[in-house]
């Protein structure tokens, strides 16, 4: 398991240039985070991949204008240990703590 960290300026389009690098060679995005930080936007990848993709991913990553810094680490944790950051969340609109549309209509 890999994880890749970029930072991108955030030019129209640039986000899905990134993400599409990852989906024209079939990988499956096991998890993806997108934040801006600063006047740049970061957006953080784990994908299963080979040595030799790494290579190919920040060759293409870096070939996109917009794109800063691309940065790859190995993860710490595996796919099913989902304690941590890498644990889905709930859409914000699912909060508790509003009362639903159709709550409201009954």
């Amino acid at each position: 398991m890999q994880v890749f960290h970029i930072r991108y300026r955030n030019a129209q389009g640039t986000l899905m240039r990134i993400l599409n690098a990852v989906s024209r060679r079939g990988l499956d995005l096991t998890s993806v985070h997108a934040e801006a930080a600063a006047q740049d936007h970061g957006v953080t990848l784990q994908l299963e991949v080979t040595q030799k993709q790494v290579g190919q991913l920040c060759r293409e990553w870096y070939a996109i204008v917009d794109v800063i810094e691309v940065r790859s680490s190995a993860s710490l944790r595996e796919h099913g240990d989902q304690d941590g950051a890498w644990a889905p969340h709930p859409p914000a609109s699912a909060s508790g703590d509003e009362p639903s549309a159709r709550a409201a209509l009954a």
